[in-house]
């Protein structure tokens, strides 16, 4: 049984390779030769800060603007940038004190209010912004973004205006690690034009960052620009990039391997064999803060009802991680056995095996919970995800073969491909996914807190499958509230333990990120969550 299986992800990968080579060359060239060109996907939703919760909207907030922090590019480590200090005497009311000197790309000055004004925009429940959640600390969340009914309030009343350079936050319970989650999008400041003509800035949005947007072609290319007039620090080394969208990375990987494209940071499993071989010191590979998760849409009984834990943890050791890492992945992942990454290392909250014997390959046990648990709804199961990026075929097939061994049959697990990313995400937000779905996690800062709030907290941003419990929401509320952060990571890895127990979402691998780029361009990286350094690119 073994042999066939490895013998059918081979055609597969054989297939897969066919279809790159009919369709690749489609990139076309560069214009400038200054400018990098590199694969991309539309993002989801609109470019505002608070509304862009993944991967390929995040690439262009990481362009377009800079906020009180940033993360270090190699350590991840929260610096200040726009903050010239974030002062607090008891982790639950802050002084925010601004450098001078920081203008939008159109003239207008980054100031105390651009950031005051951004966040309750952010967090009032009629704006509809993905990421309000990561307000709901600060004082009068609940008046502003009630959990049912309409806003009492349009602003938060933790946050007070001193002058230019300074405003003032006070949140609803201490959370000693608050200051180092400013480095994300959701918190970045808004220029007045934002507010005053917001149709004008959706169809070019306006930053502070080192790029400014020139163009943007949905399904095409998104041209953004350096912009000369940036002050910060970290300037463009480069004259812009050109984000190209690809719905198929196997054509990106065969357009940068023709000279048509410069820069890809999603190499094709197919081709993970041949990399370095095609690529040699072109190609990068190196842990990231990245887990591939498979999440249960609890909303609907036949997963989430009395009783399905059973199921959800016999799927989960159905799968041999283990086979699917090594054969589909040429060792770029790393078999997970918690929900969170070991790029965090044991004092930022890693702890291997708090999935425990759940997320370890052992069929007649999983075949024995998943019938405790009512088997199979209709004795089958359809494993959604998205068929333009990051060859999700290859290892959804892969793990259906895995379920389906251990089961004895062909069918009872297939595939459900969802034609493009920003579709597939439609589709989860909308809740009408019917069975488990893909669901990747890529940090948005290098804490525990992000492995797990905005995942599997009641209503977070990231909480796909509408996991609810009231005992994790109340750890998580604990861990956020210590004032020392060994004592907060404890409190985190306790809420950790009840998704050993619930498995609202198997633990799949821990990725690496993988990139590859032309012989033009040099001191290319990656950060530590897997994003290309644009800025820092040079074109020779």
């Amino acid at each position: 049984m073994r042999g066939a299986t490895r013998a059918k992800w081979a055609v597969c990968a054989i297939a897969v390779a066919l279809a790159a080579a009919a369709c690749g060359g489609g990139g076309g060239g560069t214009e400038s030769s200054g400018v990098v060109s590199a694969s991309w996907g539309d993002p989801q939703n609109p470019l505002e800060p608070a509304n862009t919760n993944e991967v390929q909207g995040g690439k262009v907030m990481e362009m377009l603007f800079r906020g009180l922090k940033r993360y270090n590019p190699k350590t991840g480590a929260a610096e200040n940038v726009i903050a010239d200090r974030i002062e607090t005497k008891d982790s639950q009311h802050f002084t925010v004190t601004l450098k001078g000197g920081w203008n939008f790309s159109n003239g207008q000055p980054v100031t105390a209010k651009s950031f005051v004004d951004a966040w309750n925009y952010g967090a009032l429940l009629t704006n509809k912004q993905k990421n309000a959640s990561f307000f709901q600390y600060i004082d009068g969340f609940d008046k502003v973004h009630p959990a049912s009914g309409t806003p009492t309030a349009k602003t938060l009343s933790g946050l007070a205006v001193k002058d230019d350079k300074t405003f003032t936050v006070t949140l609803n319970q201490k959370f000693s690690s608050w200051p180092d989650t400013l480095g994300y999008a959701a918190f970045m400041p808004l220029p007045k034009a934002f507010f005053t003509d917001h149709a004008a800035y959706l169809k070019k949005p306006i930053g502070d960052g080192p790029y400014t947007i020139e163009s943007y072609t949905k399904g095409s290319v998104m041209k953004m620009r350096k912009w000369d007039g940036y002050k910060g620090p970290d300037a463009a080394r480069n004259d812009g990039i050109d984000l190209r969208v690809y719905t198929d990375n196997n054509t990106s990987y065969t357009d940068l391997q023709a000279g048509n494209l410069d820069l890809v940071d999603d190499i094709p499993a197919a081709q993970l064999k041949n990399v370095k071989r095609d690529l040699g010191n072109r190609y990068i590979n190196q842990p990231a803060g990245i887990i591939q998760t498979l999440t249960f849409p609890m909303y609907d009984n036949n997963w989430g009802g009395t009783g399905k834990a059973k199921l959800r943890q016999g799927i989960s050791m159905a799968i041999n991680r283990d086979q699917i890492t090594k054969e589909i992945f040429q060792k770029t992942r790393t078999p997970a056995t918690d929900w969170t990454s070991p790029v965090l290392g044991e004092k930022g909250g890693y702890q291997a095996g708090v999935c425990g014997a759940a997320c370890e390959y052992d069929p007649k046990e999983a075949k024995k919970l998943i019938q405790e648990g009512g088997g199979l709804p209709g004795g089958k199961m359809a494993l959604a995800y998205n068929a333009d990026t990051g060859s999700h075929k290859d290892w959804i097939d892969a793990i259906c073969n895995s379920i389906n061994n251990t089961l004895g049959t062909d069918s009872a697990c297939v595939g459900a491909p969802v034609g493009t990313f920003a579709d597939f995400r439609n589709k989860i937000a909308a809740k009408q996914m019917t069975g488990p779905f893909r669901a990747g996690w890529q940090m948005d800062y290098p804490l525990i807190q992000n492995f797990l709030q905005p995942l599997y907290y009641t209503n977070a941003a990231s909480n796909d499958g509408k996991f609810s419990n009231a005992e994790f929401d109340r750890l998580v509320n604990e861990a956020n509230a210590q004032t020392s952060t060994h004592e907060g990571v404890a409190k985190f890895q306790e809420a950790e333990k009840i998704l050993a127990q619930q498995m609202p979402a198997i633990p799949l691998w821990y990725q690496n990120g993988s990139a590859g780029y032309s012989p033009r361009l040099s001191n290319v990286a990656l950060n530590p969550f897997s994003v290309p350094v644009f800025n820092e690119i040079k074109v020779q």
